[in-house]
């Protein structure tokens, strides 16, 4: 498709086929570069009172520094923005609030400390004379839960909340300043299924009452079901536009890459070889002293890949932070490649061969102070050729840095850029790129296509497959069932803790393994 064509007529064709007819936000040209990489090149775009427009592309496209641009986080090189058809000039987020417009960040900007209501109020206090008004502000914020759905309790904890109900809290942020445009950035990275088709219920509540939302992702399903209009971008250029009702998932996947992605993972049948990996009788506890793995046993055997499948928060997370050692537990025993190993020891599992991609990449899967040359040789800094008695060397660490980032596609503009200062999918990248790049007998993956785009994913999965094919055990949690339906071998599925049941991945289907997840076996 050609590049977006932008018009100031309200009645353009897109404007058409969308129903909404009252420009609100419109940006001209905008260029936006950094050290080493242009990151927004002529870019533009329009936005519609009421409508969802998707900004898609690949990690690094350049769709979430447009938005920061928007918002106030940077200020483009060149470039103009039009807010309500007048010059809108900005330093600030304060400045974007104060116009209208609130963002949620994929990170989400919460104080894990504070309640629901102090993080709503936060930065707009409501006051009676020199104290807070809670009373007022709970009103407000109770008001607006009804009226769009969003359901919270305002004295709960936030660290408390699942990563859905958090998320919330970020949306209603946003409303308790009066936002009329709504910047979501990749919002479904950290939700399950069944969170994502709540959150687009809220979104469709939103733009019934006129709220216009941009939606950032990469996930082509998602934006077929919920966008009026797409905005495809590519390498900092704006590549294509289109209507769901016009393109289909693998248009956009050829727009978004540049090429034709395949879909479906490529695979052929397993031969599976000696058991790598044997949990038996495990017993965790999670953070809050509740049983949350029970009696689980499980076996990976070298050259399959065994999928876990279940709804978030049935103890998928504890059984892999005991299995790597990130998670002490309660009784039972796990084995790699015939011995039995130490509880709380990542090194001694990681020296016998371990992988492991973490469900919390800043938590557990990057030191976001680092650069990139130093993350990738975490699992192994200490050995030849990356030191010699106990002295670095730099060459080789730069050297392997280098060959994994061009290996991955990491998009960044040096190899000594700090980790945190990546993209989210990109520190995905970094992490998939270490761990599968080692020579293992074992991986453990748990979400690690969370946050990648189509060919990022397409090439993880047949990585997983190759590794597969060479001989490596794979044990696979995801949230996304056509994932664990299309990589595994064998599916286990977990319900409140347990294994409730193990799947040949040929003979499973949808509705059944749904089932098994809801508990009904």
């Amino acid at each position: 498709m050609d590049t977006l064509d932008l018009t100031n007529d309200k009645t353009t064709e897109a404007t058409k086929m969308t129903g909404k007819e009252t420009l609100i936000l419109e940006a001209r040209n905008i260029y936006k570069t950094f050290p080493g990489t242009i990151a927004n090149a002529d870019v533009s775009l329009e936005l519609h009172r009421g409508e969802v427009l998707a900004l898609l592309g690949e990690n690094g496209a350049g769709k979430s520094t447009l938005m920061n641009v928007i918002y106030g986080l940077y200020t483009q090189d060149s470039g103009e923005i039009f807010l309500n058809g007048e010059p809108y000039s900005i330093n600030n987020p304060h400045d974007a609030i104060a116009a209208g417009i609130g963002m949620v960040h994929q990170h989400f900007m919460l104080v894990p400390v504070f309640t629901v209501l102090e993080n709503v109020m936060l930065g707009a206090e409501t006051c009676r004379g020199p104290f807070l008004n809670k009373k007022a502000a709970e009103a407000k914020l109770r008001q607006l839960e009804k009226s769009f759905g969003l359901e919270v309790d305002p004295h709960a904890i936030i660290e408390e909340l699942p990563v859905g109900l958090q998320q919330r809290v970020e949306i209603l942020k946003a409303l308790y300043r009066d936002v009329e445009i709504l910047i979501m950035d990749e919002p479904t990275a950290v939700l399950t299924p069944q969170e994502t088709e709540e959150l687009f219920k809220i979104m469709r509540r939103l733009t019934e009452r006129g709220v216009s939302i941009v939606f950032i992702t990469h996930k082509l399903k998602e934006v077929l079901e919920i966008a009026d209009r797409i905005i495809i971008m590519r390498r900092g250029h704006v590549v294509g536009s289109a209507t769901p009702a016009e393109t289909d998932e693998h248009g956009l996947a050829s727009m978004m890459v540049g090429r034709e992605v395949i879909l479906e993972v490529d695979k052929l049948p397993a031969e599976p070889g000696d058991t790598v990996l044997e949990v038996k009788q495990l017993n965790v506890h999670d953070a809050n002293q509740l049983h949350s793995v029970k009696d689980c046993s499980l076996s990976v055997r070298a050259g399959e890949v065994l999928g876990v499948a279940g709804v978030q928060g049935n103890g998928q997370s504890e059984l892999v932070e005991a299995i790597t050692g990130l998670r002490r537990y309660n009784s039972g025993e796990i084995w790699i490649d015939g011995k039995r190993m130490p509880q709380e020891k990542p090194r001694v599992l990681v020296e016998n061969g371990m992988a492991h991609i973490p469900e919390d990449r800043q938590k557990h899967g990057l030191i976001l102070q680092y650069p990139l040359t130093s993350n990738f040789v975490l699992c192994n800094y200490y050995r030849e050729p990356y030191s010699r008695h106990g002295v670095l060397n730099a060459e080789a660490i730069l050297k392997n840095a280098d060959a994994l980032i061009e290996r991955f596609d990491v998009r960044t503009p040096s190899a000594e850029t700090s980790a945190g200062d990546l993209s989210g999918g990109n520190q995905q990248k970094v992490i998939v790129g270490r761990e599968l790049s080692r020579d293992v007998s074992l991986v453990i993956a748990n979400q690690p296509t969370r946050g990648l785009d189509v060919g990022s994913i397409e090439y993880i999965h047949q990585t997983l497959i190759d590794m597969r094919d060479a001989g490596v055990g794979v044990l696979l949690v995801s949230s996304e069932l056509d994932e664990i339906m299309s990589v595994s071998d064998r599916i286990a599925v977990m319900y409140r803790g347990e294994i409730v049941d193990v799947l040949d991945a040929r003979d499973a289907n949808r509705e059944h393994i749904g089932l098994l997840m809801a508990g009904h076996a």
